[in-house]
């Protein structure tokens, strides 16, 4: 096949956005110039690679085996590029990192860290929820994920590295507030802020209500963890969220944990990857990095965190 290298990255632009207008304005080509490109693609391959459905662009099946395929291919490129430079003394490349919501607040200082070793990695950084987050290890869009509450049946190896303190939070001046000591049960007269379906930290809170017998008759859908806090603020409910959401809020008295018994509800950070996957030096410098320094790593979230007073920065 004559396939360049050019195509493919054209190719897989529009697979990822699924639109041609958008890729050539993400591209700075112009729209026919992309179809040109798919067009002569599609003659290779023998087969078409898209189709329309109504107004929406479908990959086909022929166009799905050669996204894997060239997803494999750039991998393979962008690895030998950084074990060339690891050959030359200095680690370089880029870290394709995704991260569940929650976990976007200390993940920015955790790779901070680690570019104090590496001053030459650079970091793309996706936010997502769980059930993207399992999309997106199955279409082995990424080079690592942090998530909790990890699928165990998908082959993949996590490492556990940091917990996760999800807490219950009110404005100042609601009721519970003045509360020395509540119950679960305590909060289920109250609306109850929840994130969407597909949120890790909805479906451990869901699941640890059915273990302890709560039910909430009143309750919000938010879809983000910031809007969820903001809804907070503003009076409309109280909510369970991880506690590193919440930094400036607790600390200036914005928003209050309330003192319920049964949390926090601890879950662990993992970093996850699949089993078969060929990981670049960079990811395994990353991975590396974690695993050596997990104790630093909980201290310098907790000091992101306000919790503790600073101390010298990770070596």
């Amino acid at each position: 096949m004559r396939m360049t290298l050019r195509q493919l990255q054209i190719f897989n632009e529009v697979c990822d956005l699924r639109s041609y207008s958008r890729a050539a304005e993400e591209m700075a080509l112009t729209q026919p110039a992309v179809s040109l490109q798919i067009r002569q693609l599609e003659e290779l391959v023998g087969q078409p690679l898209f189709e329309y459905v109504g107004k929406k662009l479908y990959l086909t099946e022929a166009a799905e085996a050669l996204q894997r395929a060239s997803r494999d291919i750039f991998g393979r490129l962008e690895s030998l590029d950084m074990q060339l430079s690891d050959m030359q003394g200095s680690l370089q490349g880029q870290l394709k990192l995704a991260v569940e919501s929650s976990a976007k607040y200390f993940v920015p200082h955790l790779f901070a860290a680690f570019k104090k070793l590496h001053p030459e990695v650079n970091l793309t950084l996706t936010v997502v929820n769980r059930a993207q987050a399992i999309r997106r290890l199955s279409d082995n869009r990424d080079d690592l994920i942090i998530m909790s509450m990890v699928p165990q049946d998908m082959g993949l190896e996590f490492l556990p590295f940091l917990n996760n303190p999800i807490v219950a939070v009110a404005p100042p001046d609601h009721p519970l507030c003045r509360m020395e000591r509540l119950r679960l049960q305590d909060l289920e007269p109250h609306t109850l802020l929840i994130r969407e379906q597909g949120s890790g930290t909805r479906k451990a809170c869901e699941e640890y209500f059915k273990e302890k017998r709560v039910h909430f008759t009143q309750t919000l859908e938010v879809t983000s963890a910031d809007a969820q806090r903001e809804c907070v603020i503003a009076g409309l409910g109280i909510a369970l969220l991880t506690r590193h959401a919440l930094n400036l809020e607790l600390a200036t008295g914005v928003l209050r944990e309330l003192p319920v018994e049964e949390l926090p509800l601890y879950r662990s950070w993992c970093v996850v990857q699949s089993k078969a996957k060929r990981q670049s030096p960079v990811a395994l410098a990353f991975l590396a990095f974690i695993r050596s320094e997990r104790v630093q790593i909980s201290g310098l979230v907790e000091r992101f965190s306000g919790i503790l007073p600073p101390t010298p920065a990770i070596r």
